[in-house]
């Protein structure tokens, strides 16, 4: 039996409001560990979303006073991507997951009768994977993106966060001077400083994460296993032979997706 999206989907919707403020969008996206809102309007019709990726986008780490002091200004209303890309409840999961490759995007709208009634994004596909009964075979080294993001340990977060936006990256890996990974910055990392404001001295070496590394010949199912374990949207892959070499890559739960999408996948089938 095939699954549909309703099968996958997270019911309900974490909403703001259309006036609210980027730092009140940053709180929120923090107190509930979600990566993105939907913002309402105030009869509640679904207008648009507005991610952490969103606030990267609108360059709110900007130094100049004047600059920050308009940005703080901003409301979710205004830097919200619209329209909201969405999907029925009813259509098969690999038909979502292909939107989702073709759009570049994290998140669908799922809809019934065109009422919003929750959502599906990559972790959702990512959690299916992991719990499937006959796993996919292939190897973290087949689906990882060899191109990684870096930067020195001593960058200050503001040069991270205007390079992760011009690169259209979600996160850079932190490494010292000898390229071992120390740790990854990510959006979720940076949501702290849309509210409070940063020091232009501030480094990613004090806001990073400790990087979480998986072998280039684990098992995919390993990987996706991991990743809902820890709740990581990425891993650092690297060669268990030659622990210290630089990073081979990167996989993501995007890269997971874009596996599941391809038409020889198990999930095609």
């Amino acid at each position: 039996m095939k699954k549909l999206v309703r099968d996958l989907m997270h019911a309900g919707l974490l909403t703001c409001n259309t006036n609210a403020t980027l730092g009140q969008v940053a709180a929120l996206l923090t107190e509930y560990h979600v990566h993105a809102l939907i913002v309402v309007d105030q009869n509640e019709h679904a207008l648009g979303i507005i991610s952490d990726y969103d606030l990267l986008a609108g360059e709110w780490l900007a130094t100049d006073a004047q600059d920050l002091k308009t940005m703080r200004k901003l409301t979710a209303g205004e830097l919200m991507s619209s329209p909201i890309e969405s999907v029925e409840a009813d259509v098969p999961i690999k038909v979502a997951a292909q939107i989702l490759v073709d759009k570049d995007i994290q998140r669908l709208l799922v809809t019934e009768s065109s009422i919003p009634v929750g959502i599906i994004s990559l972790s959702d596909f990512v959690a299916n994977l992991a719990s499937a009964e006959k796993p996919q075979r292939e190897i973290v080294a087949d689906v990882m993106s060899d191109a990684i993001l870096v930067c020195r340990d001593k960058t200050p977060i503001i040069s991270a966060a205007r390079t992760m936006t011009q690169a259209g990256w979600r996160s850079v890996l932190v490494v010292d001077s000898r390229g071992t990974p120390l740790g990854v910055v990510s959006g979720k990392d940076l949501l702290p400083y849309v509210a409070h404001g940063v020091d232009a001295q501030l480094t990613v070496s004090e806001i990073m994460h400790p990087p979480l590394c998986i072998d280039m010949h684990a098992p995919l199912q390993e990987a996706a296993d991991l990743m809902i374990q820890e709740h990581y949207h990425r891993l650092v892959v690297v060669d268990r032979d030659d622990l210290d070499a630089f990073p081979l890559g990167i996989i993501s739960s995007f890269d997971i997706v874009a596996e599941m999408a391809k038409p020889d996948s198990i999930w095609q089938k």
